[in-house]
């Protein structure tokens, strides 16, 4: 008896082991890489019939490989030298990357996307910008350099061929399965399998600032400002490298204060410092990057931003932000002093081992990744004549609960002869579990934040656009997007109905709790 009883205990213990490793669910690697790529445009005669100087446009890149030897995924350029201080642009990336043996590679590829600004003749913004690239593979980066041609095809007239130079850095990453979204983790659970490795620290904030326009800077007709304050909206991504030094990357879009239309965005780096217990941090900040547009002079758009920030523990990995620095040109031909403050939120992701504090769970949560084309009916323009208006659209979900989701999206004109406007905007989402057979989830979201330029009549740049639409299942990953809604600007005549259709790329990720 006794031996039945041993027997029925270690099979019962077995099955409670093998159910437990069951529900954790699988680390899975996704290769990756950034690049950061610069070419210089020749711009044709200017209305006055003068030579514009050649625009440097400098891009941020994320791709994804979808095999060994192809790859995919987004890009933003920006104007930082010439006169067009304000130019962005939002596109897709597809290419092939060959080896030709450990150290040289070939990479071909095609960037599609929309954009403009600072009264470059860019038509309704769509282009393409093919290239041909040689690359030397270092050990831990790559640089590259070839051909490429730039086309502003929808009416635009930016035309022509270009060398460019790129930098190129991996950043692969862990996640999990869309589906295990919201399930919660003992440590010890997570420590018996592939995720006890170190994990990685990150920080997203939503934040306000204020630019007080100082100094001599001007308008671009060359009216000195008088102390404006340019209001702007918008959202800091940061990764650590290690306990103290982190990498940044920071978007902004102005929603009152002067004209809609001015945007800027850096890359940068710096310092934090914990201190009363890991509830009060101090942060030193320094970036470059690109900003103009809403009738601001900042000649190339070349701007460099120092800051210093604070921070306060509210809960759990929620904090509070104050922060004060300068937004500037190097030779403070625009300077600004700003001043702003925002919502942060840590992550300890993707690993059991974490040198910021001791976690006893882990929750996966899940993040939606949307590439969408979006088509405004009837926009209405402050000058011009009213006509459709179609852009490019980047959003982000991040899953509050399981019904709950926060917004973030940024998008830029393609088609519709208004190719310098931009949106930045947030806010907030919810959505229904799986219908018909799991292959359908309906969503209702309303977002709001800034937009302008492209002459789209949206006053100093606050509008609001609430939707519905639904999901449809392709794999664990993607799935086809739709949805409806109304697009309105606050005070003026932008009010119009919209539909967007694009491809959702879910995935999740492990949060340490």
């Amino acid at each position: 008896m006794k031996k039945y009883i041993v027997l029925f205990s270690t099979l019962l213990f077995s099955q409670l082991l093998f159910s437990q490793s069951e529900i954790v669910p699988e680390r899975r690697t996704q290769k990756t890489f950034a690049k950061i790529d610069y070419l210089s445009i020749d711009l044709p005669l200017n209305p006055l019939g003068l030579d514009d100087p050649n625009m440097g446009l400098t891009g941020i890149h994320y791709n994804l490989y979808i095999n060994e030897w192809a790859y995919t995924g987004l890009g933003i350029y920006g104007a930082v030298s010439g006169n067009k201080g304000g130019f962005f642009t939002l596109g897709i990336n597809a290419g092939i990357k060959k080896y030709l043996n450990k150290q040289f590679y070939i990479d071909t590829g095609f960037h599609f996307g929309g954009g403009g600004g600072a009264s470059a003749p860019d038509g309704g913004g769509a282009f393409i910008l093919p290239h041909v690239n040689l690359g030397y593979q270092f050990e831990n980066f790559s640089i590259n350099s070839g051909w490429s041609y730039v086309n502003f095809f929808d009416k635009g007239n930016i035309k022509g061929h270009q060398l460019n130079v790129g930098l190129e850095i991996p950043l692969d990453f862990n996640y999990a399965d869309y589906s295990s979204s919201e399930t919660e983790l003992d440590i010890n659970s997570l420590k018996k399998t592939n995720w006890n490795v170190n994990s990685k620290r990150t920080s997203l904030m939503l934040h306000v600032n204020n630019l007080k326009i100082k100094g001599k800077s001007k308008d671009t007709n060359g009216k000195k400002y008088n102390g404006e304050t340019i209001r702007l909206a918008g959202f800091e991504l940061a990764n650590y490298i290690n306990k103290n030094w982190f990498a940044f990357l920071k978007l902004d879009g102005a929603f009152s204060g002067i004209d809609a239309g001015y945007m800027d965005v850096f890359l940068g780096g710096g310092y934090h410092l914990s201190m009363n217990k890991n509830r009060t941090n101090l942060l030193a900040k320094f970036g470059i990057g690109a900003g103009g547009g809403g009738g601001v002079d900042t000649k190339g758009g070349f701007l460099i931003y120092p800051d210093i920030s604070i921070e306060q523990k509210l809960f759990n990995n929620i904090y509070l932000s104050i922060n004060k620095g300068f937004v500037m040109s190097p030779d403070s031909y625009f300077y600004t002093s700003s001043l702003g403050a925002g919502i942060k939120y840590y992550i300890d992701r993707n690993g059991t081992i974490s040198e910021y504090e001791n976690h006893t769970k882990g929750k996966i949560k899940g993040f939606e990744f949307i590439v969408k084309q979006d088509l405004y009916f009837n926009a209405k323009r402050d000058l011009n004549p009213t006509e459709n208006l179609h852009q490019i659209s980047l959003q982000i979900n991040v899953d509050l609960n399981k019904n709950i989701f926060a917004v973030g999206q940024t998008s830029f004109a393609n088609f519709g002869n208004a190719g310098a406007y931009a949106e930045g905007l947030v806010g907030l989402g919810v959505k229904t579990k799986y219908y018909f057979n799991t292959s359908t989830r309906f969503f209702a979201q309303i977002i709001g934040g800034a937009a302008g330029g492209g002459n789209i009549s949206t006053g100093q740049g606050l509008i609001f656009k609430p939707s519905l639409g639904f999901n449809y299942k392709l794999n664990k990953q993607l799935s086809i997007r739709t949805a409806g809604g109304y697009v309105k600007a606050k005070g003026e005549n932008l009010n119009s109905a919209f539909i967007n259709f694009g491809i959702n790329y879910s995935l999740s990720f492990l949060n340490l709790k």
